[in-house]
């Protein structure tokens, strides 16, 4: 490679201004195939990235292969510490960890024993796949995380036996499918900014367009975890609303009622088919390096504007840039 061919490593390899460009990387990166990437192929992918930072990659490397290498690296590594995430917490691993507990919510939505371990399941995955995405600069505390466990899936639990009880007697069968959805909803608007409270009490570092970190806005904060909620609810909507609008035609289809060993299965299976397609669409709502206005902090966050005047010899950027989390 010619020197004018070096590939940037610290930008997206396609546009993220726009959801086209967004959606593409997040195709990549949220692929389900890499969840089952081995720990070897994933430092052998840090280290080229490494080497070819330092122009010191093996000889006859291609673009392509530096390209896969930062799309197992982002699959994998958090964008801050750069730190090795667990597996499940993974954005590659919302498709298979998510299809099985969607699948089982929508199908065993009766059992009230069955709605409160899944629920309890669910939000325990989710807490993970939170707290793994998180912006890291922004420590929490065994407490605080307990806290935000608890909460949320009390959240999703009463939500989830109160529409159920109440709506067993009044509602048709499929008014009662929606209740995981409402469940998970509900959860997610709790546990998330319990996740990441800290971010909204102390701020979350915001930066200029080269990186430069230039204060703490908690402004920031909650608009980058508003948008993460927003894309958590859409991710989910599809499978769990659309689903059951299907399951409760098919169930009354002979077929079924022969085989309804198969609805299971069936309910899983395209649950995994939809997150395939919505995990990425929905991280593409929003960019993930997030965007302020100086002159709306300026209004809200007065003393944080001063102190970027002080630090920046009143030459304070337009905007300012920090990383929502995904």
């Amino acid at each position: 490679m010619g020197d004018q061919q070096r590939i940037n490593l610290d930008e997206p390899r396609y546009d993220q201004s726009n959801f086209y460009g967004r959606l593409q990387h997040f195709l990549g990166i949220t692929d389900w195939r890499l969840c089952f990437k081995t720990d070897q192929e994933l430092n052998e992918a840090k280290d080229l990235l490494r080497k070819y930072r330092l122009g010191q990659e093996p000889p006859g490397t291609t673009e392509e292969q530096i390209w896969f290498a930062k799309r197992l690296y982002e699959s994998a590594f958090h964008p801050d510490t750069g730190d090795k995430q667990n597996v499940i917490g993974r954005m590659s691993f919302q498709v298979p960890g998510g299809m099985i507990l969607t699948g089982a919510m929508l199908t065993f939505y009766k059992s009230t024993p069955a709605v409160v371990f899944w629920q309890w399941a669910n939000q325990s995955f989710n807490a993970l796949v939170n707290y793994t995405n998180r912006n890291a600069k922004s420590q929490l505390t065994e407490q605080q995380m307990a806290v935000a466990y608890v909460s949320a899936t009390s959240a999703a639990l009463v939500t989830a036996l109160g529409l159920k009880k109440s709506l067993a007697k009044r509602a048709s069968t499929l008014m009662q499918r929606f209740v995981p959805f409402a469940a998970v909803a509900a959860a997610n608007c709790i546990n998330i900014p319990l996740m990441r409270q800290n971010e909204i009490q102390k701020g979350i570092t915001v930066c200029d367009d080269k990186g430069n970190e230039l204060g703490e806005s908690k402004l920031a904060a909650v608009k980058g975890i508003t948008q993460v909620v927003v894309s958590r609810i859409i991710m989910a909507a599809p499978g769990m609303t659309i689903l059951p609008l299907v399951m409760e035609r098919l169930e009354k289809q002979a077929w079924l009622r022969r085989n309804p060993r198969l609805n299971a299965p069936f309910q899983t299976l395209t649950c995994g088919l939809i997150l395939t397609f919505m995990t990425p669409t929905a991280c593409s709502l929003f960019n993930q390096k997030c965007s302020l206005s100086t002159s709306t902090l300026s209004k809200y966050e007065p003393e944080v504007y001063a102190a970027m005047q002080n630090k920046c010899e009143g030459k304070v950027p337009e905007t300012v840039y920090f990383n929502k989390g995904l």
